[in-house]
């Protein structure tokens, strides 16, 4: 495989998708994340995007951004929910969104345990008794601040709770800093060449949690 050949910047959508109870229907996205990569320069930045923020969804009005993914698969929208939720973003940011990544509550728990967990430090205890489940109740999460190495539910639910004083925003900080810590994890042991080794392997037991329009080439090019 040879490395990523292009040299514009790559903004990917990240979709964190709301699917509980075993759902298969239209679903909304539980958060919003733009990826911008620059391959010439290495570097990559995030931007997250409140998952509340009333915008204009082209073509059917103004709502919450989070509901782009679920007018788009209600309405069988071209390329269904993740097309419609990358025009609306593209639409909001004025910016090109050239690649986008849906992944489901079991695929971000499978991908933290896959790297062996990740280190994260807590800055202040959490109380969140109204935490929902993966149904419609609840499951208390109650973490001390503190450092911790975490397995992919705790770090799920650390990424999704939102029970500190700067709720949603709060919430986003999290959800980087989860992000930052796998991929520190990854190259902090050198897991590129391992994990690009089972990139098939992966491709095929994430197809029911991951969806994108990203082939597994484009994948191994661009970690590389």
């Amino acid at each position: 495989f040879q490395p990523w050949a292009g040299q514009d910047r790559v903004n990917v959508l990240l979709l964190g998708i709301d699917q509980r109870c075993d759902e298969s229907g239209p679903t909304r996205t539980d958060s919003m994340m733009v990826i911008t990569i620059d391959p010439v320069g290495k570097s990559a930045a995030a931007l997250s995007i409140p998952r509340d923020l009333w915008v204009e969804v082209p073509g059917f009005g103004v709502d919450r951004i989070n509901s782009a993914h679920y007018i788009g698969e209600l309405n069988e929208y071209p390329g269904c929910g993740p097309a419609l939720a990358v025009e609306t973003v593209a639409a909001t940011l004025g910016v090109p969104i050239d690649y986008y990544v849906t992944v489901n509550f079991d695929g971000f728990v499978e991908v933290v345990d896959l790297i062996g967990g990740i280190t994260i430090t807590v800055p202040e205890t959490i109380d969140d008794l109204k935490y929902p489940d993966r149904c419609y109740g609840y499951d208390p999460f109650q973490i001390e601040a503190g450092t911790y190495q975490m397995d992919g539910q705790t770090a799920l639910k650390y990424a999704r709770t939102r029970a500190t004083f700067g709720g949603d925003v709060d919430r986003a900080g999290r959800q980087q800093q989860v992000v930052l810590a796998v991929r520190d994890k990854v190259l902090s042991l050198n897991m590129v060449p391992q994990l690009l080794g089972q990139s098939l392997e992966l491709w095929q037991s994430f197809r029911n949690n991951v969806q994108t329009n990203f082939t597994p080439d484009q994948v191994i090019q661009l970690a590389l």
